[in-house]
């Protein structure tokens, strides 16, 4: 399938719109519009589910599929972190223990680019990981909009944020250990 073919796939566009809403959803959170900011995050969300469903059950699933969708999770959790610690919502050491994870994995690409390989697929913990964090960060936002409420939503949000990081740290390391398997066993 071509690049161009990829491109129109409606699950391909739905991850290039949600990619770019990234700084959209940024510009909202850094500016008091947390409401829209929200909005924004749960639109991705819901965007994220949907383009999903549509390429498994229309035999969509693309390589650059496999390569945006992932992107634009990254990006969300991020730009989250970002704006929740320049507004003082989260501490910098949770932004520094998510984003370092990544950080750790960009050396590994690379190494498999060198040895033929592509990206690996989705580990089921990196999912979960990623699953807890789309979790914890717009209730963190919730709890911003709604004071009322955040004896019981801040606990969550923390209860899936510990979570997502001790996921997404296993899932790193389990992608570590796949690209030394693979690495040593083509020598």
């Amino acid at each position: 399938m071509s690049l161009r073919h990829e491109l129109r796939s409606i699950p391909n566009m739905l991850s290039i719109l949600r990619l770019v809403l990234v700084p959209v959803f940024l510009w909202l959170l850094l500016n008091d519009h947390t409401f829209w900011a929200l909005g924004v995050l749960a639109f991705a969300g819901a965007s994220d589910w949907l383009d999903g469903q549509i390429a498994r059950r229309f035999n969509q699933v693309t390589e650059l599929g496999r390569v945006l969708d992932p992107a634009a999770d990254r990006l969300y959790i991020f730009a989250s972190l970002i704006g929740l610690v320049i507004n003082g919502n989260v501490p910098l050491w949770l932004a520094i223990a998510v984003i370092a994870r990544d950080v750790m994995l960009l050396f590994v690409y690379p190494v498999l680019a060198t040895h033929g390989y592509g990206p690996l697929p989705v580990h089921f913990l990196g999912k979960a990981g990623t699953f807890a964090l789309l979790y914890a960060l717009p209730l963190m936002l919730l709890a911003d909009l709604w004071p009322e409420a955040e004896f019981v939503i801040l606990p969550l949000s923390w209860g899936f944020a510990f979570w997502g990081v001790g996921l997404y740290w296993l899932a790193g390391f389990i992608y570590v250990k796949q690209v030394r398997d693979l690495v040593s066993s083509k020598a």
